[in-house]
C-alpha cells in the first residue's frame, strides 16, 4: 500500500465576519500518495482554495481551523506554529497561487524572487542562485530567460507572470505542490508543457501534487483521482474515468455537463436555458454590403525593439465572430488593443466602418466619434473595474462619457436596460467589485461595454477565469447578445473548444504573425499549417463518453 505524503481528515474551517461565523470548510477528508496527483474541483465558493491555505497554514487572521486534522509526512501540521511552517514552506511544501500579480513583489525583480527562495533553503551563493533561476525560467518556457529575471511583474504577461510563480514553486523540489489554477493564464501549448513537467517531476521524484481547477480537461488527464466539492463538502470522489464517465451525484452531472468538448454547442452547455434567438445577420451578406473592420499590414514594434505584431491582415463583417488564437506572445492582445485605439500601431490601417480610425492617435481617440462602437471587454473584470464604483456606476461611466447621458431617470433606465441584457439583476447594481462573484463582475464587464451599444466589441479571454458553470452561462449571453444586437465580435482566448463554438473564423497566430485562416469548423477539422495541428493537439482531452470506467 502507497504511503499518504498528505492526510486531510474531517477539517472544518471557519472564518469571522460581521454577520457572524461563516463555515467555510465542513468535515472535508481526501489524502494524496507519494507520487500522486490528486484534482480538487468545484465552483467558486466550494471551499477548493480554503483547503489549500489550511494546509499551507495561511489562512488569513479571521479564519481558524475548528476541527480535524492535517498530517503531511507522518507528522501532524494542523496548528504547526510560525517557526515550523516558515522551514517547511518553499523547501518541502510550495503552492502555486491562483492570482501571479497578487502573490509576486512588484518592486523586485522575478529572478531575484526566484533567488529569495532558494537562498532561505539552500546554501548557495547569489550567483548561483540567479543561474539556478535562469534555469528554471527556461524549464517553465520563459524566452531569453536571461535577460526576463531581471524583469519586474508589470513588464510581463499575465501567463508570463504565472509561469515565474510555477518556477518559484518548484525552486527547492518540494515534496507536495499545491497548484492552485496553475494554468489559467497559459496558451495551451505552455499549458502542456507546463503540466507534463509538474506531472513528471512528481512521479519521478516521489511528490505529490494538489491541482485545483476548473478545467476538467485538465482534470481528467492528470490527475489519479479527482474530489469534487460544493458549499464546503466533499460531493464525490473518484477516479477522472469513472468520475466523468459516470458521474453519481446531480451536480457532478451538471459540471460535466457544462464542460466544453469537441462536439459541444453552446445551447447544450445548459440544457435548461431557454434558445437562443435567430440571428438577425444573414449568413451571406448581399453584395456590395461594407465591411465594418479591416486591417490592413498592421505592425508593432515596441521600444526594446520587440517585434509583436508583423504585418497582420484582416477582415470581419458586420455580426462575425472572428477568434484570434495563438500562444502567449503571439500578438493576439496586441492587435486587440491596436483595433480598440488603446495603443498605436507602427505601421499598417485599421479602418471602421470605411473611415480610417488607425490614423487618430490613441490618446485622442476617445474624442473620435468611433469611439463607442468600439469596445473591450478585458480578461480580468476584477482589475478592469474601479474598485471605488459600484456596478452601477461602473456602467454609467460611459454612458456619461460617450452618450452623454446626465439625466438622472434616463442614466438609471439605460443602466437598468444594460444590466438586464446581460442577466444581471438590478439588486446587485449597488454593489461594489470586491461584493461581486467572478461570473457577476464579468457581467458588469460586459454590461458596461454594450451599454452604449457598440458595433463591434474586443473580447480579451472574458472567460478565462471563471468556472465552466459560470463560463457556460456566459457564452450563452454572448451568443444571445450577438443574435438579438447584431454585434461583431473580435475573440480572443487560449481555449480553443470556446473559440470554435463561439466563432465563425479563426485566425492562428505566431510570433506576430498569421499561420492560417479560415472557417473555424474546417481549421479544426483539417488543419492546413503544422503549428495549428499542435495546438489542437495540445486541448487537454475531455471526452466524458470515451473516458474509460
Amino acid at each position: 500500500m502507497t504511503a499518504k505524503l498528505l492526510e486531510v481528515e474531517d477539517l472544518r474551517v471557519a472564518f469571522d465576519t460581521r454577520r457572524g461565523t461563516v463555515e467555510a470548510l465542513r468535515g472535508i477528508s481526501f489524502a494524496v500518495p507519494a507520487g500522486g496527483v490528486l484534482g480538487i474541483v468545484g465552483e467558486s465558493g466550494s471551499g477548493k482554495s480554503v483547503a489549500s491555505l489550511a494546509v499551507m497554514g495561511l489562512l488569513d487572521r479571521a479564519g481558524s481551523v475548528t476541527g480535524g486534522r492535517i498530517r503531511f509526512d507522518g507528522q501532524d501540521i494542523t496548528h504547526a506554529g510560525g517557526a515550523e511552517l516558515r522551514r517547511l514552506r518553499g523547501a518541502a511544501l510550495s503552492m502555486i497561487f491562483q492570482n501571479p500579480r497578487a502573490a509576486l513583489n512588484p518592486i523586485r525583480g522575478i529572478g531575484r524572487q526566484i533567488a529569495d527562495v532558494l537562498r532561505a533553503h539552500r546554501p548557495l551563493t547569489r550567483a548561483q542562485a540567479r543561474d539556478k533561476a535562469v534555469a528554471l525560467l527556461e524549464a517553465v518556457r520563459i524566452r531569453d530567460a536571461a535577460r526576463r529575471a531581471d524583469a519586474f511583474p508589470h513588464e510581463l504577461s499575465g501567463g508570463m507572470c504565472q509561469r515565474v510563480m510555477i518556477a518559484m514553486a518548484m525552486a527547492c523540489e518540494p515534496r507536495l505542490i499545491i497548484a492552485d489554477e496553475p494554468t489559467t493564464g497559459l496558451d495551451v501549448t505552455t499549458q502542456k508543457a507546463v503540466m507534463d513537467l509538474l506531472a513528471g517531476l512528481t512521479r519521478e521524484r516521489g511528490m505529490a501534487m494538489v491541482l485545483i481547477t476548473h478545467d476538467l480537461g485538465l482534470a481528467a488527464q492528470y490527475c489519479d483521482e479527482v474530489t469534487v466539492m460544493e458549499q464546503g463538502r466533499v460531493v464525490e470522489s473518484a477516479p477522472p474515468g469513472r468520475l466523468f464517465g459516470a458521474p453519481r451525484e446531480a451536480y457532478t452531472r451538471r459540471l460535466v455537463a457544462a464542460c466544453p468538448t469537441p462536439s459541444s454547442t453552446i445551447a447544450g452547455l445548459t440544457p435548461d436555458a431557454p434558445p437562443l434567438p435567430a440571428a438577425p445577420v444573414p449568413a451571406t451578406l448581399p453584395p456590395g454590403t461594407p465591411l465594418l473592420l479591416e486591417v490592413q499590414g498592421l505592425k508593432k514594434r515596441f521600444p526594446d525593439g520587440t517585434l509583436a505584431v508583423d504585418d497582420v491582415s484582416f477582415t470581419m463583417r458586420p455580426g462575425e465572430s472572428l477568434g484570434l488564437v495563438g500562444e502567449s506572445g503571439s500578438g493576439k492582445s496586441t492587435i486587440s488593443r491596436m483595433v480598440t485605439r488603446l495603443i498605436d500601431a507602427s505601421e499598417g490601417e485599421i479602418i471602421f466602418e470605411g473611415e480610417s480610425i488607425g490614423a487618430i492617435p490613441a490618446r485622442d481617440f476617445h474624442r473620435a466619434p468611433q469611439r463607442s462602437q468600439v469596445q473591450i471587454v478585458f480578461q480580468d473584470a476584477g482589475e478592469s473595474l474601479n474598485p471605488r464604483f459600484s456596478a452601477f456606476d461602473s456602467i454609467a461611466d460611459p454612458l456619461r462619457r460617450l452618450a452623454g447621458l446626465r439625466d438622472s431617470a434616463s442614466l438609471r433606465r439605460a443602466v437598468e436596460d444594460a444590466a438586464d441584457g446581460v442577466g444581471l439583476p438590478r439588486a446587485l447594481l449597488d454593489r461594489y467589485p470586491h461584493q461581486l462573484s467572478g461570473g457577476q463582475r464579468a457581467r458588469v464587464g460586459i454590461a458596461r461595454a454594450i451599454s452604449v451599444q457598440p458595433r463591434l466589441l474586443v473580447l480579451d479571454e472574458p472567460t478565462a477565469a471563471l468556472d465552466v458553470s459560470v463560463q457556460a452561462v456566459v457564452l450563452q449571453l454572448l451568443e444571445k447578445l450577438r443574435r438579438e444586437k447584431g454585434l461583431a465580435y473580435l475573440f480572443v482566448s487560449h481555449d480553443l473548444n470556446v473559440v470554435r463554438m463561439l466563432c465563425d473564423r479563426l485566425i492562428v497566430l505566431r510570433q506576430g504573425r498569421i499561420v492560417e485562416e479560415g472557417d473555424s469548423a474546417r481549421v479544426f477539422r483539417s488543419p492546413a499549417a503544422e503549428y495549428t495541428a499542435q495546438l489542437i493537439a495540445a486541448i487537454p482531452h475531455f471526452r466524458p463518453e470515451v473516458v474509460e470506467a
